[in-house]
């Protein structure tokens, strides 16, 4: 179990900060963690802006909150599994100590980011979940195919798919870099832009090397932000 954040904080980085948007208890509702309980840490702020997108709330505002403050809000829930997502979390670059002082507690630390941005720093026992845009995002320039080369057999590429042209994108993509042999593959239906049915039928029908996945917090709670 993750041990008080108070005595495993290094001297020197109490003082670091980062804009936060919320910190909240759930159940993970995507990749391969899905249905863990979780502490999610939402960072505030994001480059991109996908048409699909389902935290714009996140974009703006936040609070200033100190790694010791984070640390103890997400100790308040007795949880050892934390996701620490955003906007995109490594837009801020006092993310990378925050993720480094999560695994220094003992937490089992999960990242979520749009892959535009480098992801060779980030500590090594971070579970990096790393999406892949596709054409339909409107945001697929912005995609940082070096980090591809940086990833480790614990991660996971998300594709999220809104139609047809997409899923074969991202099946010419996963052959062109040999993808299925280096991490999970994860492919996600945009939410009333393709039938989940569909995407099913498409991966059984090509025996896609992917996991699909719907999102759990939608099916438990719909839209609602902080769940």
């Amino acid at each position: 179990m993750a041990l008080p954040a108070e005595n495993s904080v290094a001297s020197g980085e109490e003082a670091l900060s980062l804009k936060v948007t919320e910190i909240f208890y759930s159940l993970q509702g995507e990749s391969t963690l899905t249905g863990l309980p979780t502490v999610f840490i939402r960072l505030t702020g994001c480059p991109l802006r996908c048409q699909y997108c389902d935290t714009e709330y996140a974009f703006h505002g936040g609070k200033n909150m100190t790694l010791k403050e984070i640390q103890q809000a997400t100790a308040a829930y007795s949880c050892n599994h934390v996701l620490v997502t955003g906007g995109e979390p490594l837009a801020q670059k006092n993310c990378l100590p925050l993720l480094q002082q999560l695994c220094n507690q003992g937490y089992q630390v999960a990242l979520e980011t749009s892959g535009a941005r480098p992801i060779e720093e980030v500590d090594p026992r971070v579970t990096c979940i790393m999406d892949i845009k596709t054409p339909g995002s409107g945001e697929s320039d912005k995609n940082r195919y070096e980090n591809i080369e940086h990833l480790k057999r614990q991660d996971q590429i998300k594709f999220v798919i809104c139609h047809r042209k997409d899923y074969e994108w991202s099946l010419d993509l996963i052959h062109q870099w040999q993808l299925a042999n280096r991490c999970e593959l994860l492919f996600s239906p945009s939410k009333d832009q393709l039938n989940p049915v569909k995407l099913a039928e498409w991966i059984l029908e090509d025996h896609a090397p992917v996991r699909m996945q719907i999102q759990l917090h939608k099916l438990l709670w719909g839209d609602t932000p902080g769940k």
